[in-house]
Protein backbone atom coordinates (compact mmCIF):
# COMPACT_ATOMS: atom_id res chain seq x y z
CA UNK A 1 0.00 0.00 0.00
CA UNK A 2 1.89 3.06 -1.26
CA UNK A 3 1.02 6.72 -1.43
CA UNK A 4 1.21 8.47 -4.78
CA UNK A 5 4.45 10.39 -5.28
CA UNK A 6 4.27 13.54 -7.37
CA UNK A 7 6.54 13.38 -10.39
CA UNK A 8 8.59 16.25 -11.78
CA UNK A 9 10.63 19.07 -10.36
CA UNK A 10 7.88 20.07 -7.97
CA UNK A 11 8.07 16.73 -6.21
CA UNK A 12 11.24 17.52 -4.33
CA UNK A 13 11.75 20.99 -2.92
CA UNK A 14 14.62 22.81 -1.39
CA UNK A 15 16.41 21.65 1.70
CA UNK A 16 17.97 24.71 3.09
CA UNK A 17 18.93 26.19 6.48
CA UNK A 18 16.77 28.99 7.78
CA UNK A 19 18.66 32.02 8.87
CA UNK A 20 16.14 34.17 10.73
CA UNK A 21 17.48 35.71 13.88
CA UNK A 22 21.03 34.48 13.27
CA UNK A 23 24.19 36.56 13.35
CA UNK A 24 26.46 36.90 10.35
CA UNK A 25 28.87 34.24 11.60
CA UNK A 26 26.00 31.83 12.14
CA UNK A 27 24.73 32.61 8.64
CA UNK A 28 28.13 31.69 7.25
CA UNK A 29 28.15 28.41 9.17
CA UNK A 30 24.60 27.55 8.16
CA UNK A 31 24.98 28.36 4.48
CA UNK A 32 28.27 26.58 3.93
CA UNK A 33 27.96 22.86 3.53
CA UNK A 34 24.28 22.77 2.58
CA UNK A 35 23.20 19.98 0.26
CA UNK A 36 20.17 21.86 -0.91
CA UNK A 37 21.23 22.70 -4.44
CA UNK A 38 19.93 19.63 -6.23
CA UNK A 39 16.30 19.73 -5.20
CA UNK A 40 14.90 23.25 -5.42
CA UNK A 41 11.89 23.84 -7.64
CA UNK A 42 12.66 27.00 -9.61
CA UNK A 43 9.27 26.90 -11.31
CA UNK A 44 7.72 28.05 -8.04
CA UNK A 45 8.28 31.74 -7.22
CA UNK A 46 11.13 32.28 -4.77
CA UNK A 47 11.13 35.88 -3.60
CA UNK A 48 12.11 38.18 -6.47
CA UNK A 49 14.38 35.76 -8.36
CA UNK A 50 13.46 35.24 -12.02
CA UNK A 51 12.97 31.52 -12.71
CA UNK A 52 15.69 31.42 -15.37
CA UNK A 53 18.21 33.00 -13.00
CA UNK A 54 17.08 30.73 -10.18
CA UNK A 55 17.86 27.70 -12.31
CA UNK A 56 21.28 29.10 -13.18
CA UNK A 57 22.13 29.74 -9.52
CA UNK A 58 21.01 26.25 -8.55
CA UNK A 59 22.87 24.48 -11.35
CA UNK A 60 26.06 26.55 -10.93
CA UNK A 61 26.40 26.17 -7.15
CA UNK A 62 27.68 22.54 -7.36
CA UNK A 63 30.70 23.86 -9.29
CA UNK A 64 31.94 24.53 -5.76
CA UNK A 65 31.08 21.61 -3.45
CA UNK A 66 29.22 22.92 -0.40
CA UNK A 67 28.42 26.34 -1.86
CA UNK A 68 24.75 27.13 -1.40
CA UNK A 69 22.83 28.53 -4.34
CA UNK A 70 21.49 31.37 -2.19
CA UNK A 71 24.97 32.91 -2.01
CA UNK A 72 25.17 33.15 -5.79
CA UNK A 73 21.62 34.50 -5.88
CA UNK A 74 22.45 37.09 -3.26
CA UNK A 75 25.48 38.29 -5.22
CA UNK A 76 23.35 38.47 -8.36
CA UNK A 77 20.77 40.51 -6.46
CA UNK A 78 23.25 42.92 -4.88
CA UNK A 79 25.25 43.42 -8.07
CA UNK A 80 22.57 43.88 -10.75
CA UNK A 81 19.17 42.77 -9.40
CA UNK A 82 19.56 39.51 -11.36
CA UNK A 83 20.49 41.33 -14.53
CA UNK A 84 17.52 43.73 -14.38
CA UNK A 85 19.43 46.82 -13.27
CA UNK A 86 19.23 49.55 -15.90
CA UNK A 87 22.78 50.82 -15.68
CA UNK A 88 25.99 50.86 -17.71
CA UNK A 89 27.89 47.60 -17.60
CA UNK A 90 25.00 45.20 -17.01
CA UNK A 91 24.11 44.00 -20.49
CA UNK A 92 26.96 45.76 -22.34
CA UNK A 93 29.84 48.10 -21.71
CA UNK A 94 31.32 48.64 -18.26
CA UNK A 95 30.53 50.59 -15.14
CA UNK A 96 32.83 53.23 -13.67
CA UNK A 97 35.03 50.52 -12.14
CA UNK A 98 35.33 48.49 -15.34
CA UNK A 99 32.92 45.74 -14.28
CA UNK A 100 30.45 44.19 -16.69
CA UNK A 101 27.71 41.58 -16.88
CA UNK A 102 25.04 40.40 -14.44
CA UNK A 103 27.64 39.28 -11.88
CA UNK A 104 29.83 42.37 -12.48
CA UNK A 105 33.15 40.85 -13.46
CA UNK A 106 36.24 42.80 -14.34
CA UNK A 107 37.48 41.51 -17.67
CA UNK A 108 40.85 40.26 -16.31
CA UNK A 109 39.13 38.45 -13.44
CA UNK A 110 36.63 36.74 -15.71
CA UNK A 111 39.34 35.79 -18.19
CA UNK A 112 41.38 34.31 -15.34
CA UNK A 113 38.46 32.19 -14.18
CA UNK A 114 37.67 30.76 -17.60
CA UNK A 115 41.36 30.06 -18.16
CA UNK A 116 41.44 28.00 -14.97
CA UNK A 117 38.01 26.37 -15.19
CA UNK A 118 35.88 24.97 -17.97
CA UNK A 119 32.51 26.71 -18.06
CA UNK A 120 29.79 24.08 -18.69
CA UNK A 121 27.99 24.15 -22.05
CA UNK A 122 24.92 26.31 -22.35
CA UNK A 123 26.31 29.82 -22.53
CA UNK A 124 28.15 31.87 -25.13
CA UNK A 125 31.00 30.64 -27.30
CA UNK A 126 33.52 31.76 -26.27
CA UNK A 127 32.23 32.34 -22.71
CA UNK A 128 31.19 35.91 -21.99
CA UNK A 129 30.85 37.81 -18.73
CA UNK A 130 27.65 39.32 -20.17
CA UNK A 131 26.05 35.91 -20.61
CA UNK A 132 24.15 35.02 -17.39
CA UNK A 133 25.00 31.30 -17.68
CA UNK A 134 28.71 31.96 -18.07
CA UNK A 135 28.84 34.73 -15.47
CA UNK A 136 27.07 32.74 -12.75
CA UNK A 137 29.18 29.63 -13.28
CA UNK A 138 32.30 31.79 -13.26
CA UNK A 139 31.17 33.38 -9.99
CA UNK A 140 30.81 29.92 -8.40
CA UNK A 141 34.32 28.96 -9.48
CA UNK A 142 35.73 32.28 -8.24
CA UNK A 143 34.10 31.93 -4.83
CA UNK A 144 35.47 28.41 -4.60
CA UNK A 145 39.00 29.48 -5.43
CA UNK A 146 38.87 32.31 -2.91
CA UNK A 147 37.82 30.35 0.15
CA UNK A 148 34.45 28.66 -0.25
CA UNK A 149 36.13 25.36 -1.12
CA UNK A 150 37.81 25.27 2.29
CA UNK A 151 34.74 26.49 4.16
CA UNK A 152 35.68 30.16 4.50
CA UNK A 153 32.61 31.68 2.87
CA UNK A 154 33.15 35.12 4.33
CA UNK A 155 36.65 35.31 2.85
CA UNK A 156 35.31 34.15 -0.51
CA UNK A 157 32.69 36.90 -0.63
CA UNK A 158 35.17 39.50 0.61
CA UNK A 159 37.48 38.57 -2.27
CA UNK A 160 34.59 39.13 -4.67
CA UNK A 161 34.21 42.71 -3.41
CA UNK A 162 36.70 43.94 -0.83
CA UNK A 163 34.30 45.44 1.73
CA UNK A 164 32.87 44.09 4.96
CA UNK A 165 29.58 45.88 4.32
CA UNK A 166 29.34 44.00 1.02
CA UNK A 167 29.88 40.64 2.71
CA UNK A 168 27.23 41.47 5.30
CA UNK A 169 24.79 42.58 2.61
CA UNK A 170 25.28 39.41 0.58
CA UNK A 171 24.85 37.14 3.61
CA UNK A 172 21.76 39.03 4.73
CA UNK A 173 20.25 38.70 1.25
CA UNK A 174 21.15 35.00 1.15
CA UNK A 175 19.29 34.62 4.42
CA UNK A 176 16.21 36.25 2.93
CA UNK A 177 16.27 33.84 0.02
CA UNK A 178 16.75 30.93 2.41
CA UNK A 179 13.70 32.04 4.35
CA UNK A 180 11.61 32.49 1.20
CA UNK A 181 12.51 29.02 -0.04
CA UNK A 182 12.05 27.29 3.31
CA UNK A 183 8.59 28.68 3.97
CA UNK A 184 7.27 26.93 0.86
CA UNK A 185 8.58 23.48 1.71
CA UNK A 186 6.09 20.68 2.15
CA UNK A 187 2.35 20.51 1.62
CA UNK A 188 1.30 17.75 4.01
CA UNK A 189 -0.38 15.85 1.15
CA UNK A 190 0.24 12.10 0.97
CA UNK A 191 -1.13 12.09 -2.58
CA UNK A 192 1.49 14.55 -3.86
CA UNK A 193 4.42 14.22 -1.51
CA UNK A 194 6.96 17.02 -1.32
CA UNK A 195 10.24 16.36 0.45
CA UNK A 196 13.74 17.81 0.60
CA UNK A 197 15.55 14.69 -0.60
CA UNK A 198 15.03 11.10 -1.70
CA UNK A 199 15.51 9.69 1.80
CA UNK A 200 12.79 11.85 3.35
CA UNK A 201 10.57 11.19 0.34
CA UNK A 202 10.85 7.42 0.77
CA UNK A 203 10.21 7.61 4.52
CA UNK A 204 7.10 9.75 4.07
CA UNK A 205 5.82 7.57 1.25
CA UNK A 206 6.11 4.48 3.43
CA UNK A 207 4.40 6.11 6.40
CA UNK A 208 1.60 7.44 4.21
CA UNK A 209 1.01 3.92 3.00
CA UNK A 210 0.42 2.67 6.56
CA UNK A 211 -2.52 4.95 7.32
CA UNK A 212 -5.45 3.10 8.81
CA UNK A 213 -3.41 0.35 10.44
CA UNK A 214 -4.14 -0.06 14.15
CA UNK A 215 -2.08 1.18 17.05
CA UNK A 216 -0.25 -1.75 18.61
CA UNK A 217 1.96 -1.30 21.67
CA UNK A 218 5.44 -2.46 20.59
CA UNK A 219 4.13 -2.96 17.07
CA UNK A 220 6.56 -3.04 14.17
CA UNK A 221 3.92 -3.28 11.43
CA UNK A 222 3.15 -6.03 8.92
CA UNK A 223 6.78 -6.38 7.88
CA UNK A 224 7.67 -6.96 11.52
CA UNK A 225 4.98 -9.52 12.15
CA UNK A 226 2.42 -7.22 13.79
CA UNK A 227 -0.97 -5.92 12.73
CA UNK A 228 0.05 -2.31 13.29
CA UNK A 229 2.51 0.08 14.87
CA UNK A 230 3.26 2.08 17.92
CA UNK A 231 4.66 5.57 17.39
CA UNK A 232 8.37 4.76 17.22
CA UNK A 233 7.74 1.48 15.41
CA UNK A 234 6.18 3.49 12.58
CA UNK A 235 9.02 6.00 12.34
CA UNK A 236 11.66 3.28 12.52
CA UNK A 237 9.94 1.29 9.75
CA UNK A 238 9.48 4.40 7.62
CA UNK A 239 13.16 5.25 7.72
CA UNK A 240 14.15 1.61 7.28
CA UNK A 241 12.23 1.74 4.01
CA UNK A 242 14.47 4.68 3.07
CA UNK A 243 17.65 2.82 4.01
CA UNK A 244 18.22 4.54 7.37
CA UNK A 245 18.43 2.48 10.56
CA UNK A 246 16.91 4.26 13.56
CA UNK A 247 16.87 3.12 17.18
CA UNK A 248 13.62 1.50 18.28
CA UNK A 249 12.13 3.79 20.95
CA UNK A 250 11.01 7.41 20.82
CA UNK A 251 13.59 8.37 23.45
CA UNK A 252 16.51 6.74 21.66
CA UNK A 253 15.41 8.18 18.32
CA UNK A 254 15.37 11.65 19.91
CA UNK A 255 18.80 11.05 21.42
CA UNK A 256 20.19 9.84 18.07
CA UNK A 257 19.51 13.18 16.33
CA UNK A 258 20.75 15.09 14.47
CA UNK A 259 18.71 17.75 16.27
CA UNK A 260 16.90 20.53 14.38
CA UNK A 261 17.99 23.78 16.09
CA UNK A 262 15.26 25.61 17.94
CA UNK A 263 13.77 28.35 15.78
CA UNK A 264 14.39 26.63 12.46
CA UNK A 265 11.26 25.55 10.59
CA UNK A 266 10.69 21.87 10.09
CA UNK A 267 11.27 20.06 6.82
CA UNK A 268 9.25 17.09 5.55
CA UNK A 269 10.86 13.95 6.91
CA UNK A 270 11.80 15.45 10.27
CA UNK A 271 10.82 13.48 13.36
CA UNK A 272 8.83 15.48 15.92
CA UNK A 273 8.94 14.51 19.60
CA UNK A 274 6.82 15.09 22.67
CA UNK A 275 7.66 15.03 26.37
CA UNK A 276 10.86 16.36 27.89
CA UNK A 277 14.41 15.77 26.62
CA UNK A 278 14.93 13.03 29.20
CA UNK A 279 11.43 11.57 29.00
CA UNK A 280 10.18 11.43 25.41
CA UNK A 281 6.87 9.62 25.14
CA UNK A 282 5.76 10.14 21.52
CA UNK A 283 7.17 10.69 18.02
CA UNK A 284 5.65 11.49 14.65
CA UNK A 285 6.91 12.01 11.10
CA UNK A 286 6.50 15.57 9.83
CA UNK A 287 5.13 15.83 6.26
CA UNK A 288 4.80 19.60 5.83
CA UNK A 289 1.92 21.99 6.15
CA UNK A 290 1.99 21.72 9.95
CA UNK A 291 1.04 18.04 9.74
CA UNK A 292 2.58 14.75 10.83
CA UNK A 293 1.87 11.07 10.32
CA UNK A 294 1.83 9.16 13.59
CA UNK A 295 0.50 6.17 15.46
CA UNK A 296 -1.21 8.16 18.24
CA UNK A 297 -2.39 5.76 20.94
CA UNK A 298 -4.65 2.81 21.71
CA UNK A 299 -7.85 2.86 19.71
CA UNK A 300 -6.54 5.33 17.11
CA UNK A 301 -5.07 4.14 13.80
CA UNK A 302 -2.01 5.46 11.99
CA UNK A 303 -3.20 8.84 10.78
CA UNK A 304 -2.33 12.43 9.89
CA UNK A 305 -2.58 14.96 12.72
CA UNK A 306 -1.47 18.52 13.43
CA UNK A 307 2.00 18.35 14.88
CA UNK A 308 1.25 21.24 17.28
CA UNK A 309 -1.94 21.48 19.29
CA UNK A 310 -3.25 23.16 22.42
CA UNK A 311 -1.67 21.72 25.53
CA UNK A 312 0.99 19.68 23.70
CA UNK A 313 4.40 19.06 25.24
CA UNK A 314 6.39 19.36 22.03
CA UNK A 315 10.06 18.78 22.82
CA UNK A 316 11.76 19.33 19.48
CA UNK A 317 12.71 17.59 16.25
CA UNK A 318 15.47 15.62 14.60
CA UNK A 319 16.45 15.29 10.94
CA UNK A 320 17.52 11.71 10.20
CA UNK A 321 17.70 12.36 6.45
CA UNK A 322 20.47 14.92 7.01
CA UNK A 323 22.89 12.23 8.12
CA UNK A 324 22.76 10.67 4.64
CA UNK A 325 23.44 13.90 2.70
Amino acid sequence: MLAKIAIGTAAILLLIPVLLGMGVSAVVDALFGSSSNTSIDCTAPIADIPPDYCLLYVTAAPDCPGLDWTVLAAIGKVETDHGRLKAPGVTEGENFAGAGGPMQFLAPTFNGVIAAHQIPPGGASPPSRYNPHDAIHAAAFLLCDNGARRGDLRAAIFAYNHADWYVDMVLKQAGKYAKAAATSIGNGDCNAIQAPNAVALAAINYACGQRGLPYVWGGNGPDGGHAGFDCSGLTKAAYAAAGVNLPRTAQTQYDAGPRVPAGQPLLPGDLVFYGTPGNIHHVGLYIGGGLMINAPTFGQPVQIDNYRYNGDDYAGATRPAASTA
